[in-house]
């Protein structure tokens, strides 16, 4: 389904400096107030409280057009996972970004074993519609036993260097993470991750 063209009627700014703004806010761990000063750093003199109403306005309409299209038999999905201290309660965030980086799925479970990989794997089938050629990990056992169980036919590698695509995808999380000093719960960690993973 081809989606109508996004409209910029009524705003002042020209629809590039509408959509850069926007961009920038939801593609870096960037406050209202950043995108208002590097616009300006560019000559740009725009509110905060406008970017954060651009935002608003075009920011889900932004995601609905990166989403990504089915991967192919030869994608590759590369599978991680991290700690993250919510309420002071250990949690883990388990991610799948594909060969590219670009972020295909999260689940964010109280535990680290094989049922909460397989969670993860049962997600990506359903959500991408078809199993890719390999997947990579790092070393954790989870990972083992969860593609044996949910997709015993795809080809696995499992090396703490081949993952670096993996591990790179939190470092946005992490920043935004280290910014609001934590996170006190789940709900505000989960709209977090959301922001990160679907900002263009």
């Amino acid at each position: 389904m081809t989606l109508p063209p996004v409209s910029y009627k009524r705003h002042r700014f020209p629809p590039e400096i509408i959509a850069y703004a926007v961009w920038l806010y939801f593609r870096f761990p960037l406050s209202l107030r950043l995108v208002e000063e590097m616009l300006f750093e560019r000559g740009i003199l725009v509110s905060y409280e406008t970017v954060r109403r651009w935002a608003l306005k075009f920011g889900q309409d932004f995601v609905r057009r990166l989403k990504r299209k089915r991967p192919s038999r030869g994608d590759v999905w590369h599978l991680d996972e991290v700690v993250v201290s919510i309420a002071g309660k250990k949690h883990w965030l388990w991610r799948a970004v594909d060969q590219e980086g670009y972020v295909l799925d999260e689940i964010l479970q109280t535990r680290r074993d094989s049922e909460a990989a397989a969670c993860l794997l049962r997600r990506l089938l359903k959500k991408q519609g078809v199993a890719p050629k390999r997947i990579v990990t790092d070393k954790l056992g989870s990972y083992v036993a969860a593609r044996r169980k949910i997709m015993p036919a795809v080809g696995h590698r499992s090396h703490k260097g081949l993952n670096n695509r993996a591990e790179n995808s939190h470092l946005p999380f992490r920043r935004r993470e280290r910014s609001m000093q934590g996170f006190r719960i789940a709900g505000r960690s989960a709209m977090v991750r959301r922001r990160i993973l679907r900002r263009p």
